[in-house]
């Protein structure tokens, strides 16, 4: 059996996030399917899943095409799909998730004896040693996902699609999980698995399919390749720029980190960071790089651990009491968390330094906030006609600028920035950097975390590597390519040539101490 797609294009307004794709993934074997973020790969699973059409090209099962309009179609159709999330209720036992919405009946009677031998017998016919009377809540982890990949086998599908089954899974839970889908290869039907973590390709892949920015790059057997080689069609020939040499790291430390813990997220991080130094934090998505810079600036709880800013030791804090230690943080989601789109550009220009514009603290100074704002949009180049507009008023990239104009209004000298480039053009990333280089100089510090690992070798001093909610290397821009940082991120492990190790001009700063 085969699943094919001929000559797909899939384009959105101004993007086209698919480029005349084709591809054909035989049963009996396991397809990793990778690409960077960017790259295509969801949108190819959300066409086979039917969640959205192809603008045009076509699909087939065998030599039958397929038309999916929506995902009921592609169930129609034998194509299931496991999201990373389980959609399993915790207080249900085992056997009524597996038969939810298509329990056994005796005329409009459940058969709860039935329910419980269907699943006892598909559990088994699963090798899964998973009682069916025990509820969701009592499973690990590793189990729910069998239990959620049992519950979409009980449709006999023909297509099953594991989108991130490891995700959330410790390492010995990882290695039961593995073992049990590539028990499903004896099953004649074609198994797509979706993954950011190059380790366990050689552990469940038989071939790897790599997209790069919409384009299809090639299928290979995983026998014939190693990390390298996937990595490089991932990325290609990528060029990175370099950050100014005028910028120099100070002797100073601004900050330390010291064991910073939020339970669930990240766990014991340590770091200092030097007076005009500019530090990547590299990672995955759901390494924990947001949580740990919401929970530097107090934006959300902390477990344990402290923020030792200046002479200043904060174990307990707010955003405002952050404020006025200095710190200034942009959100990930600017349009959510970091602007009110309907107020004018402002008023987003001065809510972080209303304090500073306000006379004793209450009363607005209407000359002074315009007099900040105006400053900003001189400063930052905001392209507008009058500042009175609505925020929403402004290309993403002037939004973005406007987010960054805000906390510099506060005058602070660590700012914390996540995901600043996400949604603007090439143009507009260059004049967030160079922002970033302009404060550098002036001696404030900065905090970038960044999806784009090509953005942190342009911009940074050092980046550390987050994987897992901890801190498990730093390496050297100047001497690490993109491909081994991402090497890194995935595999968690950090190549010796690109580990800091002079400590020479106050450049490396990572916190030993106990």
């Amino acid at each position: 059996m085969k699943l094919i797609g001929r000559n797909i294009v899939k384009d959105y307004p101004g993007t086209r996030a698919l480029n005349d794709v084709s591809i054909e993934l035989e049963s009996g074997k396991i397809h990793a399917l990778l690409g960077k973020n960017g790259s295509g790969k969801s949108t190819l699973v959300k066409l086979f899943a039917g969640v959205i059409p192809p603008t045009s090209g076509e699909l087939y099962m065998d030599d039958k095409r397929l038309i999916l309009n929506s995902p009921a179609d592609a169930h129609a159709q034998g194509i299931v799909t496991v999201y990373q999330e389980t959609s399993l209720i915790p207080n249900m036992s085992v056997a009524e998730n597996i038969f939810l919405n298509k329990m056994p009946k005796h005329g409009p009677v459940i058969d709860w004896r039935g329910v419980y031998m269907q699943a006892e017998r598909l559990l088994k016919t699963m090798d899964a040693a998973i009682d069916p009377h025990v509820p969701i809540a009592q499973l690990s982890m590793w189990q729910r996902q069998i239990v959620e990949i049992t519950k979409a086998m009980s449709f006999n599908p023909k297509v099953l699609m594991l989108d991130e089954p490891t995700s959330a899974l410790a390492q010995h839970e990882v290695q039961n999980l593995l073992q049990f889908i590539r028990s499903l290869k004896e099953r004649d039907i074609v198994i797509i698995y979706i993954t950011h973590k190059l380790q366990e390709l050689k552990d469940i892949a038989d071939d790897v399919t790599v997209l790069r920015d919409g384009n299809y790059i090639g299928t290979i057997p995983m026998q014939e390749t190693d990390h390298k080689d996937i990595i490089g069609m991932m990325f290609g020939q990528v060029s990175v720029r370099s950050r100014p040499r005028d910028i120099a790291v100070k002797d100073d430390v601004v900050m330390r980190v010291r064991h910073l813990t939020r339970h669930k997220y990240y766990s014991d991080v340590s770091f200092e960071l030097g007076k005009g130094e500019i530090l990547g934090i590299a990672g995955m998505l759901g390494s924990g790089r947001t949580e740990l810079l919401r929970g530097i600036f107090r934006a959300d709880p902390v477990s344990a651990g402290e923020v030792v800013v200046g002479d200043k030791v904060i174990t307990k804090g707010n955003p405002i009491k952050m404020i006025r230690y200095g710190l200034g943080l942009t959100p990930e989601d600017r349009k959510t968390d970091g602007l009110i789109l309907f107020n004018s550009i402002k008023d987003n220009l001065c809510y972080a330094s209303m304090r500073q514009t306000a006379i004793a603290g209450f009363i607005e100074n209407k000359k002074k906030r315009n007099d900040y704002a105006r400053r900003q949009i001189e400063a930052l180049e905001i392209r507008t006609s009058n500042m009175e507009n609505p925020c929403n008023s402004l290309s993403g990239g002037n939004q973005q600028k406007v987010v960054v104009g805000n906390w510099l209004n506060t005058e602070p000298f660590i700012m914390l920035y996540d995901e600043p480039s996400r949604g603007i053009d090439v143009n507009a990333k260059q004049q967030i950097f160079e922002i970033m280089w302009k404060q550098a100089r002036k001696g404030v510090s900065s905090i970038f975390v960044s999806t784009e690992l090509e953005e942190l070798l342009e911009v940074c001093h050092r980046i550390l590597v987050m994987k897992n909610g901890r801190i498990i290397g730093e390496v050297n821009p100047d001497a690490c390519g993109v491909e081994d940082l991402y090497a890194a991120c995935m595999s968690g492990d950090v190549p010796e040539k690109i580990t800091f190790a002079e400590r020479g001009n106050g450049v490396l700063r990572h916190e030993n101490t106990q």
